[in-house]
């Protein structure tokens, strides 16, 4: 257990060289709900409940009373994820939620330790093709999802745990400043 403590450090460490990245992906997520924009969130697995963690911290609160933010996590309805997913393939689960809600106005974050899924990607497509900002947390080498994205925050890793526990801090740092600017705290 120890030497994991000591890997998990290491990768946090590494991610302390993309603070600025931080910063800006934060700025762009402030900018766009200063301007009545919504956030959309995705990920498979692990990424999908982070995906939903985000969007929860917005929408209730992460430390201070604020405004409720909008933004909505691609993985909770049932019946679409379901029905889209029976009807057109999984690959097709994000992408279609895209083309129906999505405008160009807002973001869409998405979450994958590969950057590979096949449902992350088209999704990202359809984003791109709306002309909707893209977010995206990923891994070392960041897979096709990279190429996608305005802002790609990768963790120095290619074990998903690692790669999850240094995602949630640096969500949790992006709440925490758009939070504050909300609050009418100073950045």
């Amino acid at each position: 257990m120890k030497e994991k403590f000591a890997d998990h450090q290491r990768a946090v460490e590494a991610a302390v060289g993309q603070i600025a990245l931080l910063e800006r992906i934060a700025e762009r997520l402030i900018a766009c709900f200063d301007a009545g924009g919504r956030v959309y969130l995705l990920g498979n697995g692990g990424s999908a409940a982070d995906a939903q963690h985000i969007a929860a911290e917005l929408v209730g609160r992460f430390k201070k009373d604020r405004k409720a933010l909008p933004a909505i996590a691609l993985t909770t309805d049932t019946s679409v994820v379901t029905a889209v997913s029976n009807d057109l393939g999984y690959e097709h689960v994000f992408g279609r939620q895209i083309e129906a809600l999505v405008t160009k106005n807002d973001i869409v974050w998405a979450l994958s330790v590969s950057g590979r899924s096949p449902n992350v990607v088209r999704a990202l497509q359809s984003a791109k093709k709306i002309g909707a900002s893209v977010i995206g947390f990923t891994s070392r080498s960041g897979g096709a999802m990279a190429e996608l994205c305005d802002f790609c925050f990768r963790v120095e890793h290619d074990h998903s745990d690692r790669v999850q526990e240094v995602h949630q801090l640096a969500y949790h740092l992006i709440c925490d400043r758009i939070e504050r600017h909300f609050a009418g705290e100073p950045g």
